[in-house]
């Protein structure tokens, strides 16, 4: 199986990739040069989503070039959260505790609920916009 990458940029400070098939030795470099399009375009402080919801595979080369990608956001200040792991993609990660369990999502609802309290923080807003 090959690798396939979708990007979805929901907003400037936002983009959202959605990962399909293996992400493994034949396929990280693809991966990665595509994340040197990607990444300078992610406003700083902004937050890219990996949408893991279609990876089937990934191994210690997917691992290093996820764990690139969280070290460039957080040097510009931004975030890397992980969305939709299957659960043999999730066990990798929890064998070798590659991202902190706060920034792993079961499904957008989750993650959307997360940022929405990160921001409520920052802004000392409790209302919640139902749009």
């Amino acid at each position: 199986m090959t690798f396939n990458l979708n990007t979805e940029s929901e907003s400037p400070d936002r983009t959202t990739l959605h990962l399909h098939g293996r992400l493994d030795a034949q396929t990280f470099n693809d991966f990665d040069s595509a994340m040197l399009d990607v990444l300078p375009r992610v406003a700083a402080g902004g937050t890219v989503v990996l949408d893991l919801s279609a990876l089937e595979y990934i191994s210690s080369a997917g691992l290093r070039s996820i764990a690139m990608i969280r070290r460039s956001m957080r040097a510009r200040g931004g975030h890397t959260l992980l969305l939709n792991l299957q659960p043999q993609v999730r066990k990798v990660f929890d064998i070798v505790k590659a991202v902190p369990l706060h920034e792993v999502f079961a499904n957008a609802q989750e993650l959307d609920s997360y940022l929405d309290h990160m921001q409520r923080q920052i802004t000392g807003d409790g209302a919640v916009d139902s749009a």
